[in-house]
């Protein structure tokens, strides 16, 4: 059983895997983070909540996806 589950997962292309999903998922939330502290700009600002909530919602989808 543990061969099918490997042999489907191994089907998916490398970008839909879990590992760079993640990493995107993640770099999405710091840029989020980068953009509610940085001092000079109200428009990156104002995204910066929707960039964080992007990237959560993201992540926790991502997190269902094969190794």
């Amino acid at each position: 059983m543990t061969e099918r589950i490997a042999h489907s997962a191994s089907r998916w292309p490398f970008w839909l895997r879990r590992g760079p999903c993640e990493i995107v998922a993640m770099a999405l939330i710091g840029l989020g983070v980068v953009m509610l502290m940085q001092p000079l700009s109200l428009d990156l600002y104002s995204y910066s909540f929707v960039t964080i909530l992007a990237g959560t919602l993201g992540f926790v989808i991502v997190s269902h996806f094969p190794d």
